[in-house]
């Protein structure tokens, strides 16, 4: 039961990273499409990674029961998104030391507080950079499912430790509770066949 809480709660913050994360970056891929230019790499891998992340995070998400009852190998898949993740992130490494906000002085303006007087103030404009901002939401969206990733890892390599055991415990109690009742069935069989044997030599 725990194990059905942490996987769903770690799978929706999957996905709920990875709409957005994918969205930004289809806006990038979709940009150097309609220049007729190359999309680099540092998008492109991001982007491939992000789209098989969300992907693979709604299928077992929804598909539960089935991710259950294979969760060494939804484990192994999700420590690949893990390797995956963080190659895509060390291309977009550079974006880090961008400096996407820029801040200086505007107009200023006269402020009045009735009675109590008025106040100078010297206006200040910021601008965003757009891209570089996208950038770094996707960057730090990325880190963030690396991490994400590797928890559903953990917790379905676990959980798949525990189902093997309690398999191999199962096979062995019925295999144990199959051979108690060959031999019951042999030994009333016996005492069949001697009392049978019994009864016609009486009569």
């Amino acid at each position: 039961m725990l194990f059905a809480v942490f996987f769903a709660f770690w799978r929706f913050m999957e996905i709920i990273t990875l709409i957005p994360t994918m969205g930004m970056l289809a806006w990038f891929v979709h940009g150097y499409v309609d220049a007729n230019m190359l999309t680099p790499n540092y998008i492109l891998i991001l982007f491939i990674v992000s789209v098989l992340g969300l992907a693979w995070a709604l299928f077992t998400l929804f598909s539960y029961h089935r991710s259950s009852s294979n969760a060494r190998f939804v484990g192994l898949v999700d420590l690949g998104f893990v390797g995956a993740f963080i190659a895509a992130v060390y291309y977009l490494r550079f974006i880090t030391g961008a400096d996407c906000n820029s801040v200086k002085a505007g107009s200023s303006y006269d402020v009045t507080f009735g009675i109590f007087g008025s106040a100078h103030i010297s206006g200040v404009d910021i601008s965003i950079n757009k891209t570089c901002a996208m950038l770094k939401a996707c960057f730090a969206f990325g880190i963030m499912n690396a991490v994400f990733f590797f928890f559903t890892a953990v917790l379905a390599l676990f959980h798949g430790d525990k189902a093997a055991v309690k398999e191999k415990r199962y096979v062995r109690e019925e295999h144990v509770h199959h051979r108690r009742r060959s031999h019951s069935g042999s030994h009333h069989g016996g005492s069949r066949r001697s009392s049978h044997s019994h009864h016609r030599t009486y009569v």
